[in-house]
């Protein structure tokens, strides 16, 4: 009878004991998964962006610093590390309808320029920090600003970059108190051509950069030019033929005409921009003028008025640049320029020579194509057919791009005026 009984008691003991077993084990599996649920929600949220502490910069040298970004991807600060380097945001470098930006400086000595985007959380916002973060996180060339990192948090989002300590270089331009000399200012307009090259034909894929300006033209303190601010900037894939916009980008008197015309885009578009830009650069004093309303030529436009001389000849091409206050060892490089422009901003597209070219024919590496241009400007007639100058295929025509008034959405920007022939 003892030993009767002995067993079922010893046998409701290992089963209550089983029974602990399976609930702890069924517990054990529910924790794991609600971990592994966790790390996989944060890394769909997150990216796996490297993070570095006060400590681990201040520890470094500069240049193993430089070094070591330029290896990895962006690193991820805080907002609390962002407001130690910024000294609480106290020097502001500069303003505009994306926020603002702010001289800084990283523990180990290395200046920053660090802009706070302005909308947290908004779409508009979201869209500006990963079309920055999406394009400069894969380059690296000499004439870009390097993005260093980024906060993107409740608090703050933010790009942290490389800081230029000449500024932009629409202020050397348009001031008459800070002038640059012209070796300095055919170095700048070379080294920006060689960075659109870069993003047009030296990525794994292209990208468009929308706005290129000298606004958007950083020098550093030997005025090396870098091109910023990829805010507007695309990604496209190197077999695609175009890209459709949602919406305008760019800025007028810069962007090209297939934009505001709502026509197919492609990369030539910054190409034509920076056309315009090669005329900012030539046509100094004219631009004060047109700026200020104080000269007759203010009632010109500069583009405009170097086709109109371009076609009467070599002599009249001359007149247009002499008047540009350009001393006259550097008229030739000046008329140089002017041609290079005439051919980045033609009307349709297929006719603007690759970036690469573009940097030849500015180092004088190639000569300037004889071939007789459309007039870029064709307000009062249609653009006639393109050829396939610079054998990239295909022969078209700019039908599509007719029947302009005489006064587009570039004129009616700057109010200026076009002078008709005479």
């Amino acid at each position: 009878m003892a030993n009767g009984s002995v067993v079922p008691a010893l046998a409701s003991v290992f089963g209550v004991i089983f029974f602990m077993v399976i609930v702890a084990v069924v517990f054990h599996c529910i924790d794991m998964l609600r971990s592994l649920a966790i790390n996989v929600n944060t890394s769909s949220t997150t990216p796996n962006y490297p993070t570095i502490t006060n400590d681990q910069i201040r520890n470094k040298t500069v240049e193993d610093f430089l070094n070591e970004i330029a290896r990895e991807k962006p690193i991820g600060f805080t907002s609390q590390q962002l407001a130690l380097f910024t000294g609480n945001y106290v020097t502001q470098l500069g303003a505009g309808g994306f926020g603002s930006v702010y001289k800084g400086e990283l523990p180990n000595g290395v200046p920053v320029a660090v802009k706070v985007l302005r909308g947290n959380l908004d779409k508009g916002v979201e869209e500006q920090f990963m079309a920055e973060v999406g394009t400069m996180g894969r380059t690296y060339h000499i004439n870009l600003v390097r993005l260093y990192g980024f906060c993107f948090d409740s608090a703050t989002i933010a790009l942290v970059y490389e800081y230029m300590e000449k500024g932009s270089l629409d202020k050397y331009l348009y001031d008459k108190d800070r002038r640059l000399n012209w070796e300095t200012l055919r170095k700048v307009v070379i080294g920006t051509a060689k960075g659109i090259r870069y993003l047009h034909e030296e990525c794994q894929q292209k990208i468009i950069h929308y706005d290129i300006k000298p606004g958007n033209i950083l020098l550093d303190s030997n005025f090396n030019p870098k091109v910023a601010d990829f805010g507007q900037a695309k990604l496209m894939d190197t077999v695609a033929s175009h890209v459709t916009l949602t919406r305008n980008r760019g800025t007028y008197g810069y962007m090209a005409p297939e934009i505001w015309n709502n026509l197919p885009v492609t990369h030539k578009c910054d190409v034509y921009s920076f056309g315009m830009l090669l005329f900012d650069v030539v046509g100094r004093k004219w631009n004060r003028g047109a700026a200020t309303g104080s000269s007759t030529e203010s009632l010109r436009w500069f583009p405009k008025s170097v086709y109109q001389k371009f076609e009467r000849g070599a002599s009249a091409l001359r007149e247009i640049i002499s008047s540009c206050e350009i001393e006259e060892d550097n008229r030739e490089e000046a008329e140089r320029m002017c041609k290079v422009a005439l051919w980045c901003v033609q009307m349709n597209a297929d006719a603007r020579p690759p970036m690469s070219k573009v940097v030849k024919m500015l180092e004088g590496e190639m000569e300037i194509v004889p071939v007789p241009m459309n007039d870029p400007f064709p307000y009062l007639t249609e653009v006639g057919p393109v050829l396939d100058v610079w054998n990239e295929g295909g022969t078209t025509t700019g039908s599509s791009l007719r029947n302009y008034s005489a006064t587009t959405p570039i004129m009616r920007k700057y109010e200026i005026e076009m002078a008709t022939r005479n």
